[in-house]
């Protein structure tokens, strides 16, 4: 046994010698290949920056403000029976400065564009363009995009001008190196570097667009400038950062550039971004909701209201219905609608796919331009309220009787009819046209059954009836 003991004693010795000079002949050879590696990368890294900081400007503005100055004299020696008479403050001129950077994307003749975020440009007086190479400009605004945070600006120069390649955003992968370019702070031509964090993130946009996140480093200054990939493209537009104190912590956030190519094109065509209008009030629902509608386990958006004379309400899409594709695209949820309805043009006929009443529906639509941001004109909606089911959890902590009904009002669209006519949030609605509802699946049914409806609800033990035309 000894023997055998030490015969295998000595056979474990020589594995573990071999092992050992494997692993140290492979760590060698690792460590012998990265100092290659890390080169190749850092050269990589040279030529981006080289290739991009020219195509990367620093966006100066100023804004006059009008700031009233109050006569010193006025706090002790105003009368009580003369109000006026040291007059209204006077107004004196103060000029605010801000500070952003921009990505020189196009040029037309002796029109140079320049694509930035609104947030640097909105409501400013006088821009100015500063180059890589120190030269220049007095710029224009050409258009502002809110929704997504664009803006175009344009400068004139018959000089020779670097344009800056866009990329293919949709081909960015959680994982892949990125450089931010820009002016944080006023540090001109300042280039940073990380990798691409997540992608498809949500921000201050109410869906108008996605964001790509990144470890870059991002901060003031830094709005409007340039995210590219190791082939030195664009692949996004810097925009804002998530922070606690105001300073980058590693996570920055860019709008893909496949989401301002068309903002591009119609600055430069219109002067301002045309969106395409659905014409729908919608959100996601919770389990709950699902549940109740028997939607478990189905993506999409539901809609809750329907705007009038809308393309959805000339299509027949109505309030209850779950919109799961729009245009040949799957739906995941109510921002990926608004991101999905975006993207597409006004006038574009699309078919649309949604769930109702448990089957699914067909139908095509003609979308529209969208002006309701931009026009003060009341567009009415239906019914102009959300429901929601009273559950047991709900009916207790309420003390709402059985017999009383089974569907509440769960808020009201100001200014809609229904807030005209005086439904509130709270009020339980017991029947339409007669007929008692039954749950939540059943009102959307009875709801839409008539363009009249006459809605009987139970306000705090008092019965109502209130008559809503579409």
């Amino acid at each position: 046994m000894r023997n055998l003991s030490n015969n295998r004693r000595g056979r474990l010795f020589r594995l573990g010698f071999l092992l050992t000079i494997g692993i140290f002949a492979s760590t060698a050879a690792a460590l012998a290949q990265s100092p290659s590696s890390a080169e190749s990368l850092q050269n990589a890294f040279r030529e981006v920056s080289s290739d991009v900081l020219p195509v990367v400007v620093q966006v100066n503005t100023v804004s006059v403000i009008d700031r009233r100055i109050a006569n010193p004299f006025e706090f002790f020696f105003r009368f009580p029976d003369r109000p006026d008479q040291f007059g209204a403050p006077r107004g004196e001129p103060f000029e605010q400065k801000g500070l952003g950077s921009g990505v020189i994307v196009d040029r037309r003749n002796n029109k140079v564009y320049v694509l930035t975020n609104n947030h640097v440009v909105e409501d400013v007086d006088e821009i100015e363009i500063s180059l890589h190479d120190g030269r220049t400009f007095e710029a224009e605004l050409v258009g502002g995009d809110p929704l997504r945070d664009l803006a175009l600006i344009y400068f004139e120069t018959r000089d020779e001008i670097p344009i800056a390649v866009l990329g293919d955003s949709d081909e960015v992968r959680v994982g892949d190196w990125v450089l931010a370019v820009g002016n944080p702070f006023g540090f001109e031509s300042t280039v940073t570097a990380g990798i691409i964090s997540a992608k498809g993130r949500t921000g201050t946009s109410q869906g108008f667009t996605d964001y790509l996140q990144t470890d870059a480093s991002i901060n003031r200054g830094n709005s409007g400038g340039a995210l590219v990939n190791l082939n030195g493209k664009v692949i996004g537009i810097n925009t804002f950062i998530a922070s606690t104190g105001g300073g980058n912590i590693g996570l920055g956030f860019a709008i893909p550039i496949n989401n301002a190519l068309k903002a591009i094109d119609d600055f430069i065509k219109k002067g301002s971004v045309e969106y395409a209008w659905l014409g729908v009030n919608m959100g996601n629902l919770n389990k709950d909701l699902k549940s109740a509608l028997n939607l478990e386990g189905k993506e999409g958006a539901f809609v809750f209201n329907v705007y009038g004379k809308s393309p959805a309400m000339k299509a027949g899409v109505f309030p209850g219905d779950y919109i799961i594709k729009l245009a040949g695209r799957d739906i995941e949820d109510s921002d990926d609608l608004i991101g999905t309805v975006a993207t597409l043009s006004p006038d574009e006929s699309v078919p649309i796919v949604l769930i109702r009443q448990g089957s699914v529906t067909n139908l095509n639509l003609k979308l529209a331009e969208r002006t309701i941001d931009r026009d003060e004109v009341k567009v009415d909606i239906w019914p102009g309220f959300r429901v929601i089911p009273i559950t047991s959890q709900l009916r207790e902590k309420m003390r709402i009787p059985r017999n009383v009904g089974n569907v509440l009002i769960w808020n009201v669209v100001n200014e809609s009819s229904a807030s005209e006519l005086g439904l509130r949030s709270g009020d339980i609605i017991r029947a339409i046209n007669g007929k008692n509802v039954r749950n939540l699946e059943h009102f959307y049914e009875l709801l839409n059954s008539s363009d009249r409806v006459v809605i009987k609800i139970n306000r705090t033990g008092n019965m109502l009836e209130f008559v809503l035309n579409k």
